[in-house]
């Protein structure tokens, strides 16, 4: 049984650099705008306080417009993030940071193309701005370019060691490849560095998937549950290996997590339904199956399914 396909790579946020906030240091506003380490909303505030008492100039308001850029990204208010970018550009057209957000923006929208010409920008501009290249190698991968993904993300790596972000990415570009052997060289890497980054795990944990290693899929899927008990991605892959085990009591209140987390998730109902097939529970079965249905119109296992239950759509 198939489940969703996972988006493997995430886009990381382009942070100050540390010779942006030297000269307004002592200001608290201007710390919490250009400290990559500031909460979202805090940083939100401080840079948009920053911004709008009017007492920076040159590279510093550059860096408060991209800061406030990469909130408003997080956040998918992408044609304010776009906007507040734009400005950054026209304050200092040669801060690198600006072009990364402006393709990340551009790539949140689809226009995966313009994301690459952004992210081309930001690395004609820093040729050492890993960022740049990670966030490339991911437009590559959204793309299907796994080759020039993958070489993006050396690059990366070449210049940042330790980028966590790189070596999730690189590995889901491996996964592509079903190299399996390099995509856990890279997560086992990335946990190393930083044993609390529950994407690792969750890329790891298709890793051991792809290759029928369910008990140790399950305890990565375990552990991003653990991190992020709130994240609907760690109960749903973690259901569907109960649905792989044949474990179907168990695949039940993992769908239940999933989907009071994300309503939407067509293939967490898909699947909760085979789940309740195989504990004989027809009629829930039936009612997700619609569910699924009124979802994602016309998808072909929830009416198969229906079928098999003598069940109208």
């Amino acid at each position: 049984m198939a489940g969703p396909v996972l988006s493997l790579a995430v886009l990381m946020a382009a942070g100050a650099t540390p010779a942006a906030a030297t000269e307004t240091a002592g200001v608290p506003d201007a710390r919490s705008c250009f400290d990559s380490r500031t909460s979202l909303d805090a940083r939100f505030a401080a840079c948009s306080r920053v911004i709008d008492a009017g007492g920076e100039a040159g590279r510093d308001l550059a860096v408060a417009h991209c800061n406030r850029a990469h909130v408003r990204i997080e956040r998918r208010d992408l044609d304010a993030a776009l906007a507040d970018v734009d400005a950054a550009i026209r304050i200092d057209p040669t801060f690198a940071c600006s072009y990364s957000n402006r393709g990340r923006a551009l790539a949140f929208k689809g226009d995966v193309d313009a994301a690459v010409a952004a992210y081309d920008e930001a690395i004609r501009r820093d040729p050492q701005f890993a960022i740049a290249y990670n966030n490339r190698g991911d437009a590559f991968l959204t793309k299907g370019d796994v080759d020039r993904a993958i070489a993006d993300f050396d690059r990366a790596l070449a210049l940042a060691p330790d980028f966590v972000l790189a070596y999730d990415n690189r590995a889901g570009a491996y996964l592509r490849k079903r190299d399996h052997v390099r995509a856990l060289a890279d997560l086992d890497r990335a946990i190393a560095i930083a044993p609390d980054r529950a994407m690792s795990y969750l890329v790891r944990g298709n890793v051991y998937r792809g290759m029928q290693d369910y008990e140790r899929a399950i305890a990565d899927y375990g552990k991003v549950v653990e991190l992020l008990p709130d994240d609907a991605r760690g109960w749903r892959n973690r259901g569907l290996i109960h649905l792989l085990r044949y474990e179907d009591k168990k695949a039940l209140p993992d769908y239940d997590r999933a989907i009071a987390l994300d309503p939407a998730d067509v293939y967490s109902y898909n699947n909760r339904a085979r789940a309740r097939i195989a504990v004989g529970d027809r009629k829930g079965a039936i009612a997700d199956f619609r569910k699924a249905l009124a979802l994602s119109p016309g998808l072909p296992q929830a009416i198969d399914g229906l079928k098999s239950l003598g069940a109208k759509p």
